[in-house]
């Protein structure tokens, strides 16, 4: 995480996300075997790879070996939409989808935190601190409901491990894109650890987002201040040839005066 400023100004907390490219490694259709709309992305490399992912990716036309894949269902039914887009072996990059001021979900995997009690897991309050309730400060207290039914009801909160579970964060603010070192910054914190694997799903732009004004390059400004140039010398030029002739005037008028006379 790091400390960055939002299109407000405002400085806010914010999450490094490296999203390197995407590869389509695999398309399914209602028409074929599988029977529903996705596509399965893959990502990253590393060293060793078994041979069934191996050769799956290159089925796909893709040669370097995919150490993640990941599968994601499609919203649109017409599979003629998909035919021309998306193909096994199209690489998707990070600015082809996301830019500042998209509001997006994050999916990951959470923090493992072991084996918690009750008031950690799920926030409860504990016992009374008085009238000698020395040790039941944290304790869960009853979990049956009697003599009927006799037993203790299926999801009951209670202590238990804590943590490793799929989570997301709606509603996130994307406040810079890097295309040189394929970052992502988010605003606010993700779920997961540093290093962990994380989906993200773009879901439009966040609401009241006026995106600044775009900068012109700088070829298009020398060319703007060149055209500049001449307007303020023909402006000068104009005054010197009206002074030129007002002169002009005031002496003929006085030639005509010397001769009047």
């Amino acid at each position: 995480m790091t400390s960055t400023y939002d299109a407000r100004g405002r400085r806010v907390g914010a999450t490094m996300v490296e999203v390197m490219s995407n590869f389509i490694t695999q398309v399914k259709t209602t028409d074929s075997k599988d029977g529903y709309n996705a596509i399965q992305l893959g990502f990253g490399t590393k060293k060793s790879v078994r041979k069934p992912q191996l050769g799956h990716g290159k089925a796909a036309g893709i040669e370097k070996p995919i150490r993640w894949f990941r599968e994601i269902r499609l919203q649109s039914t017409d599979n003629s939409q998909q035919t021309d887009d998306l193909r096994p072996g199209t690489e998707i990059k990070l600015d082809q989808v996301f830019s500042i001021g998209d509001s997006v979900k994050v999916t990951g995997t959470s923090k493992g935190k072991g084996f918690q009690g009750g008031v950690r897991r799920h926030g409860f309050h504990g016992g009374p601190k008085t009238h000698g309730q020395s040790d039941r400060h944290r304790a869960p207290g009853a979990i049956g409901s009697g003599t009927t039914p006799g037993r203790v009801y299926k999801g009951k909160k209670m202590a238990g491990h804590m943590g490793v579970d799929q989570t997301s964060t709606k509603g996130l603010e994307v406040v810079g894109v890097s295309r040189e070192k394929n970052l992502l910054i988010i605003k606010g914190s993700v779920p997961g650890p540093t290093e962990g694997l994380v989906m993200i799903t773009k879901l439009g732009k966040i609401k009241g987002y006026t995106p600044p004004p775009e900068e012109k390059p700088e070829e298009e400004q020398g060319e703007a201040e060149k055209s500049a140039e001449p307007a303020e010398s023909a402006s000068v030029d104009s005054a010197s040839v009206a002074e030129a002739t007002s002169a002009e005037e005031a002496t003929t008028a006085d030639k005509g005066e010397q001769n009047a006379s």
